[in-house]
């Protein structure tokens, strides 16, 4: 049996997974949660897997711990469905914004659209409005459970269900791991839970306004995000192995 606070050796990592190689989400976030109690919690952008997720969590604990984290450039829509997401499940998702300071900085230096000019300027405000939030986020915790699937791209290919976050020495749960984007849709379908409008308007994956778009039929699914940039640099950073 592992124990908490401490880095996870690739043997450990091995195990769990083989441990749930036949488990459903459920099952997994059932686990994880019994185990870390109040040292883990779903980040969740919104998006129709972090959906799924979250009517999972509140299925299996009314003390379920659940953050996003506010860019300052989201769609309205996506505001709009942080407040219908915390009166579905009765849980307040908590949000965090970046640094006022330190977006100020940036684009007083750079200007209002700099992720445009180029993937380091991008980088640069994916850092500040995203995962310098997301370390704060992440205080306290000791797993943090995520939307990601193995078939959403390119970069995303060699997703497991557990894995040890190098970049902020945590435990990742992906408990979608192996689900197919029609497992996905069927499973917010059968279950009545509320997702983003623009899902329905050519958006499968859903960022910030300025760098996301619809896509045209037969496209990647992540070829909305970033969409100027190639597809192996299609990261934010969040999930950068």
């Amino acid at each position: 049996m592992f124990k908490l606070n401490k880095r996870m050796t690739k043997e450990e990592i091995a195990g769990l997974n083989a441990q749930f190689a036949d488990s459903n989400p459920v099952e997994v976030i059932r686990y994880f949660v019994k185990k870390y109690n109040d040292k883990i919690a779903l980040a969740s952008s919104l998006g129709a897997e972090d959906q799924v997720l979250t009517q999972m969590i509140t299925s299996v604990t009314d003390q379920a711990h659940i953050f996003t984290l506010d860019t300052g450039r989201l769609f309205s829509e996506t505001y709009e469905l942080i407040d219908r997401t915390s009166k579905k499940y009765k849980t307040n998702l908590k949000v965090y914004s970046p640094k006022a300071e330190a977006v100020q900085k940036m684009v007083e230096a750079k200007g209002i659209n700099l992720f445009y000019d180029s993937i380091e300027n991008r980088k640069e405000c994916c850092y500040n409005r995203k995962l310098e939030p997301l370390k704060r986020a992440f205080e306290g915790l000791e797993a943090w459970v995520c939307g990601l699937r193995a078939d959403q791209s390119v970069t995303r290919t060699h997703v497991q269900v557990v894995e040890w976050d190098e970049n902020n020495n945590i435990l990742k749960i992906n408990p979608l791991a192996k689900w197919s984007e029609k497992d996905v849709w069927d499973y917010i379908k059968e279950n009545g839970i509320p997702y983003n409008p623009l899902h329905d308007k050519g958006y499968p994956s859903i960022g910030c306004q300025p760098c996301t778009r619809a896509i045209m039929p037969g496209e990647d699914i992540r070829a909305g995000r970033w969409y100027w940039e190639n597809p192996d640099t299609k990261e934010c950073g969040l999930h950068k192995k």
